[in-house]
């Protein structure tokens, strides 16, 4: 199953790495499903880490941000999207989330954001918080977490 991960659930993780943030990515490290990255959602990835307030509470050099980023590149399956959208345009940063789910046939995008949870589907995307993406993969594991 692809899967994008939205910004918002990133950061979280490097914030607490206990939440369910953190879980799904752990999920992700045990090959539950295949992460879905853009290099426009990678670089929004890097910008929002080196924000100075989160930087200042995850506590990564720039490097060790870098690093972060490659890794992704490495591990997820890149996409080019080839189509713009314009769906939500209260915060367009986020139909770059949609762009990317498109073009990497998604089923799923986690988010915290309540501009995309609003949506709760886009073209056969569900769209769900980290905690109901960890129940929908908990259920396809016969109830295991």
């Amino acid at each position: 199953m692809r899967v994008v991960i939205d910004t918002n659930v990133l950061v979280s993780r490097y914030l607490s790495p206990a939440g369910s943030p953190a879980r799904v990515f752990a999920r992700w490290e045990q090959h539950a499903f295949t992460l879905v990255v853009s290099e426009p959602l990678l670089a929004e990835y890097q910008r929002v880490l080196l924000y100075e307030r989160i930087a200042a509470r995850h506590r990564m050099a720039p490097t060790e941000v870098a690093e972060v980023i490659e890794e992704f590149r490495g591990f997820a399956y890149v996409v080019e999207p080839q189509e713009t959208v314009t769906v939500i345009s209260a915060d367009p940063p986020d139909n770059r989330v949609l762009e990317c789910a498109i073009a990497g046939a998604a089923a799923y995008i986690v988010s915290g954001d309540g501009h995309l949870l609003e949506l709760q589907e886009y073209r056969g995307v569900t769209i769900l918080s980290p905690a109901a993406f960890l129940a929908v993969l908990s259920q396809e594991r016969g109830g295991q977490p």
